[in-house]
């Protein structure tokens, strides 16, 4: 088998020295028009590939950042991910990809198998910033970081929605519609602090709008038993009318499961979603939800930690109260207010 070209060898064919050909490549310093032809000209004919080890080696850098998410079954997180990819690869980084399946333990491994391959930044999204232990671990050795989605300790920079502002929001479109008991279903919130903030402010705004607390149902990544859990949940609340889902994943599931246990949306239970991802603007009926920004955030996180590499200013955020909007949907239609009086319920 035919030995790979060497930089020696490029400088040979390019009549140069090794020096003057690693400062073409890495534009690391001056050469004149003519040298750096002939040193791209020697790179071609010889099919010369620049070490990635060696150049790390000389420069104690990697080129490469890590990205720890917790799924990509979720389009949100493949968005994001998407400007973070771009983002990096204009900027001459290749990005590493991990997800986690919101498994705390999984999520501490994968963030100390890429510091072991010596990455030169994070974008990640934790389980819980706040207790983090392979976040803390980035944090000791001082590794350039961005969080994603989560909203960050005093101590990190992150790129997030409001989430508690945003469940405020979803109460008073509720109400607007005159809907007065209300259903919470979220991802286990030990795997996800975004779903604790969306329910605290749901929480909050049912109280400033003087309805009940908000029932509430914990489930597991895994859908498939939702119509049983769903049904459950409903006949321990018969009441309920409106159903504010953590993502539109789980919100698009939690219509399905309607169905399923012959309940009509909207007509007898009206559905709101969180993030605004393309496909929910696709069923019948559409959904109402949370419309975010992802892939924007993913710029935003990537260029932060970009910002702290290179020693630059951060880039400028936006306001926390644009970083959502409301959608409309047909999932989110008036309390039928003929046949259901304040104490009357849903037949179920």
């Amino acid at each position: 088998m035919k030995q790979p070209s060497t930089i020696k060898d490029v400088a040979k064919l390019a009549q140069c020295g090794v020096a003057t050909v690693s400062r073409v490549l890495n534009s690391t310093g001056p050469a004149s028009a003519e040298t750096k032809e002939r040193v791209l000209d020697a790179v071609e004919k010889l099919k010369f590939e620049f070490s990635e080890v060696g150049r790390s080696l000389q420069s104690s850098t990697t080129r490469t950042i890590g990205c720890v998410i917790p799924s990509l079954a979720n389009p949100v997180y493949a968005d994001a991910v998407q400007g973070v990819q771009e983002t990096f690869h204009e900027a001459g980084y290749q990005t590493l990809l991990v997800c986690t399946n919101y498994k705390r333990n999984v999520e501490t491994k994968a963030i100390r198998t890429l510091m072991s391959k010596q990455v030169d930044g994070f974008v990640l999204t934790v389980s819980d910033a706040l207790s983090s232990q392979g976040l803390r671990s980035i944090q000791s050795r001082e590794i350039p970081h961005c969080l994603l989605f989560n909203r960050a300790p005093s101590d990190a920079q992150s790129w997030a929605v409001d989430d508690y502002s945003a469940a405020l929001r979803v109460v008073d479109e509720f109400v607007s519609m005159g809907h007065i008991h209300l259903g919470f279903l979220a991802l286990k919130f030990k795997t996800s602090d975004r779903a604790r903030q969306r329910y605290k402010g749901f929480i909050e705004g049912c109280f400033t709008n003087k309805l009940e607390r908000p029932a509430l149902l914990e489930i597991a990544e895994d859908t498939e038993n939702l119509d049983v859990l769903l049904a459950n949940f409903l006949k321990e609340n018969p009441s309920i009318t409106g159903i504010f889902a953590s993502n539109d994943i789980l919100a698009l599931a939690t219509i399905r499961s309607l169905r399923a246990i012959q309940l009509r949306v909207p007509k007898d239970v009206s559905v709101v979603g969180f993030d605004g991802i393309h496909v929910g603007e696709m069923v019948e009926p559409s959904l109402a939800t949370i419309a975010t920004e992802p892939r924007m955030l993913g710029q935003g996180a990537a260029q932060t930690v970009l910002s702290f590499i290179n020693d630059l200013p951060l880039p400028e955020q936006p306001e926390l109260s644009l970083s959502f909007s409301f959608r409309n949907g047909g999932s989110l239609a008036p309390r039928i207010a003929e046949n259901l009086g304040d104490d009357d319920v849903i037949a179920f």
